[in-house]
């Protein structure tokens, strides 16, 4: 990733803690909790691997991002069109894989990093790429807002019911709404700080 070493190692630490979070996750559950927990995964694991300072750590191809995340993209429209539950959920996810399409293509069209490289700045993108980039900027800077919003908490209501910090399952990660919503805002904040690298 171009930009300070510094931002990157937080952004891999951020997003590989969120990735592990979600792999717990999808040990319990109902399958569609597991699916999306999957879904949150492969993003947040892949956004963890593309975020490593590319002048401390040789990244993987762009093409692998390209054929992992185009794949992903095409798995979440087929949810969006077939399954009925979640639906704006799935848009996201689609969206995700898609904006991480749009960053390994970029990737892959940067100059080789070396020694000097690294710290110069990324070359001018074509004012189509500019344009995607921007739109996809405005879209994670709002996605971020929301579920931040919502992590405030009302008055009165900072303990969870009884039950409710395990799922009601007695066992596992906890399963409350902010933890998942919490998880959202990381990768939404991720993925803003991400694309404006490019």
């Amino acid at each position: 990733m171009h930009g300070p070493e510094p931002v990157g190692w937080m952004l891999a630490a951020l997003c590989g803690g969120v990735g592990a979070y979600c792999l717990r996750r999808m040990r319990g559950g109902t399958p569609g909790q597991r699916r999306e927990a999957a879904g949150e995964a492969v993003m947040a694991l892949g956004m963890a691997v593309m975020a490593l300072p590319a002048s401390a750590v040789e990244p993987p191809p762009a093409a692998v991002f390209a054929a992992l995340f185009g794949a992903a993209a095409v798995y979440g429209l087929a949810l969006v069109l077939f399954d009925g539950e979640h639906r704006f959920h799935h848009l996201h996810h689609t969206v995700g894989a898609l904006a991480m399409f749009h960053m390994a293509i970029a990737m892959a069209a940067a100059p080789a990093h070396g020694a000097h490289a690294a710290h110069a700045a990324p070359p001018a993108a074509p004012a189509p790429a500019a344009a995607l980039t921007g739109a996809l900027l405005v879209y994670f800077a709002l996605y971020a807002l929301l579920p931040g919003a919502r992590l405030v908490p009302a008055p009165g209501s900072l303990r969870l019911p009884a039950g409710a910090a395990d799922g009601g399952r007695g066992g596992g990660p906890p399963r409350a709404p902010e933890v998942a919503a919490a998880c959202r805002l990381a990768m939404g904040m991720g993925m803003f700080a991400m694309l404006l690298t490019l």
